[in-house]
């Protein structure tokens, strides 16, 4: 798992083959086959294997806002849940490997969000959410911005003001606003 996690951060989907994954593994191509089945079930079970960020529903609502812009600005992701970005990112290219990663990302993460959020528009006010997380998140990554002081601090309340509007907006719809 280990060794196909790795791959798949590092080279798309199409570029990836079972016996490149098994080399690394150190290990034969049929007992990945065996235990995996084809690469797009290893594909699946490595997705499966990367933080969800389903932990973010964790905690009052009243406090969402706050707590995810905290960790976006402050807590920089690292080991499985940087991974699962960079794989997602180079499945990007691949027409069958951003299917599985839609299907893994809609079941693990944004049907929950969707279903937490409740309310009119929920799947339109969790889309904005997560596409303000995301964006922040692989922003900082690519600037290689490190959060200290005021300016971060006044990142972090921004994010957090606009982050909680979407959680608290549970009951308007745009033609009342």
């Amino acid at each position: 798992m280990a060794a196909a996690r790795e791959r798949f951060c590092r080279y798309s989907y199409d570029d990836v083959g079972l016996r490149q994954v098994a080399n690394d593994a150190g290990v034969d191509a049929a007992l990945i086959s065996r235990y995996f089945g084809s690469k797009e079930d290893l594909f699946v079970a490595v997705l499966g294997s990367c933080e969800a960020g389903a932990d973010l529903f964790d905690g009052p609502r009243e406090s969402f806002g706050r707590r995810v812009a905290d960790r976006v600005v402050f807590h920089r992701k690292e080991g499985a849940a940087l991974q699962g970005m960079q794989i997602m990112l180079r499945s990007i290219g691949s027409t069958r490997a951003i299917e599985l990663v839609r299907a893994s990302g809609n079941e693990r993460f944004f049907d929950p969000f969707v279903a937490w959020l409740g309310g009119t528009d929920a799947a339109i006010r969790a889309q904005l959410a997560t596409s303000l997380v995301m964006g922040m998140t692989v922003s900082r990554e690519l600037s290689g911005f490190e959060p200290c002081g005021r300016s971060s601090e006044a990142m972090r309340d921004r994010l957090a003001v606009m982050l909680q509007a979407l959680v608290d907006d549970a009951d308007t719809t745009p033609a009342q606003a």
